[in-house]
Parts: structure tokens; sequence; C-alpha cells
């Protein structure tokens, strides 16, 4: 009887390292299944065709930008925040400009590809906004959206000046650089508004 057991649990541990191996073959099967990803018929294969077609997103971005800044600033009650937010946009309509340049620089025409990540990050913001009361705390709320945009902006113009130093393209990696500083000094500005007053002021909300 204790033979049978034996050979019972012996069994039993078997089909179970069995299952176990399977279950991990099939999940490692899948998971370089989901990791391949099939380009488009269109898609870029080389640094320049990457570069350009960056160029686009961002040209969108900036110039869906131009037209929530507006919206953002209305929505805030800070005068400081309202301030930072009209100058930025005032910046970043130079910045369509600028990288129209950027585009003649590298002898290709101006042209928008949809941003899905600004589209996202605009929306996010907008729903901050709806899910807020007017003040402090919607004040923050708009102060952290504004900071998501510019350190995503931050990224790309930092990754496209990359591309172009890559490329040799000198005048571009000038024009691209600066707006890179002007995002980088909107990320601190709009965190010494946070710090400075408005988060505390939202703070106080929840003590009243």
């Amino acid at each position: 009887m204790k033979t049978a057991t034996k050979n019972t649990k012996s069994t039993t541990t078997a089909k179970s390292k069995a299952t176990t191996s399977t279950s991990k073959s099939n999940s490692t099967a899948k998971s370089n299944s989901a990791a391949k990803v099939k380009a488009k018929s269109n898609a870029a294969d080389g640094l320049r065709e990457l570069f350009v077609d960056s160029l686009k997103d961002i040209y969108w971005a900036e110039k869906a930008l131009v037209k929530a800044l507006p919206k953002m600033a209305k929505n805030a009650t800070s005068e400081n925040l309202i301030s930072a937010i009209n100058d930025h946009l005032a910046v970043t309509q130079e910045q369509v400009t600028r990288l129209e340049k950027v585009f003649a620089s590298v002898g290709e025409k101006a042209a928008a590809k949809k941003c899905d990540a600004m589209e996202g990050l605009i929306k996010e913001g907008e729903g901050i906004m709806e899910e807020t009361e007017a003040g402090p705390v919607r004040d923050a709320g708009i102060i952290a959206a504004s900071q998501k945009i510019e350190h995503y902006e931050i990224a790309t113009y930092g990754t496209l000046a990359a591309f172009a130093q890559t490329l040799g393209e000198d005048d571009a990696v000038l024009l691209l650089e600066k707006t890179l500083a002007e995002e980088k000094e909107a990320d601190t500005l709009l965190t010494e508004a946070a710090y400075n007053t408005i988060n505390f002021d939202a703070a106080e909300e929840d003590e009243a």
C-alpha cells in the first residue's frame, strides 16, 4: 500500500511539472508573439525618415497646444498661473513658426501628423478640469497636466536635437535646442508656481 501511494504521488508530481513546463512554454510563446509589431507599408526605414516623421508629430502637437492653452488659462484662478499660461501660449506660437524653419532647413515641407501622445495629454488636462472645482485645487490640477505636457515636449525636443546632430543638420540643432531650453524654463516656472502658493492653497481646501 505504501509503494502504491508513493507511485501515485510520483505520478502526480510528474504531471504537475509537465503542466507547469507546458504552461511556461505557452506563456513564452505568447509573449514572444505579442512583442513583434508588423511595420506599416510606409514605415520609416532610416534615421532621417524617423526624424522628419517625428517633426511632423511635434508640429501637430504644438498647434494643438496653441488651441488648448487658452482654455487652461480661462479655467485657472491664480493670477500667476494665468500669466504663466498666457506667456507660454505666446512662446508656443513662436515654436510653431520655429518648427517650420526646422522643416525648411532640412529641405522638407512643413506638415502635421496627428500626435496621439499630445492628444491624450490634452484630454487628460480637460478631464482634470472637469473633475475639480474652480480654485486652488483646479489650479494644482492644471499645473500637473501642464507639466506632463512639458515633460513630453522636453523628451521630444531632446531626441529631435540628437537626431539632427547625428544627421549633420546643424541649423536644425540650433533651432531645436532653443525650443528645448524654452520648454525646460516653462517647466521650472510651473514648479515654482506650484510650490510657492498653489499646492499649499489646495492643501488648505482639505483642512477647511
